[in-house]
């Protein structure tokens, strides 16, 4: 991988960048799942549930990946973890997780949790989920078992 420049943030006030492509991550999202198996999270959704949601924008300043820490008990849960499609494959995503986790973490979560896709267009992030020590577990909070769902966690 070429070395980046690269800088995350945390998005406390509108952004159009971040709002573009949560507004296109959730269109993906919403195209590929039905209603029933699909929990993603507009931009304001996420904002009123007591998400912290980040930003990484390139040396350019362009918003390449998006991620938000959900809070969750004493643990946090993942959402909304996308990177562009131009930028996939660059490593950014991977960022953004070490990222979200490392925030997490230094918040005082215990754990984090997250429910990503199960059908072959999500092997790439459960592959990362995976790298990064999350494991399969039982759905969590109020998911409920679902065929299109994979449910991961990973101590801090």
């Amino acid at each position: 991988m070429n070395q980046q420049t690269y800088f995350i943030s945390q998005i406390t006030e509108s952004d159009d960048g971040v709002n573009a492509l949560l507004a296109r991550h959730h269109a993906d999202m919403r195209a590929g799942s039905p209603e029933e198996s699909c929990h993603v999270m507009t931009g304001d959704e996420l904002r009123a549930a007591g998400a912290q949601v980040f930003a990484l924008r390139d040396g350019d300043g362009q918003v390449q990946s998006i991620g938000a820490l959900k809070p969750f008990g004493q643990a946090v849960e993942l959402k909304s973890m996308h990177t562009a499609r131009e930028a996939r494959g660059l490593g950014y995503g991977r960022k953004m997780l070490t990222h979200l986790l490392q925030a997490a973490k230094d918040q005082g979560a215990q754990s984090a949790w997250l429910e990503t896709g199960s059908q072959e267009a999500f092997a790439p992030a459960r592959s990362l989920y995976h790298s990064a020590g999350f494991e399969v577990c039982p759905p969590f909070g109020e998911y409920v078992e679902d065929p299109l769902s994979t449910f991961m966690t990973k101590m801090l």
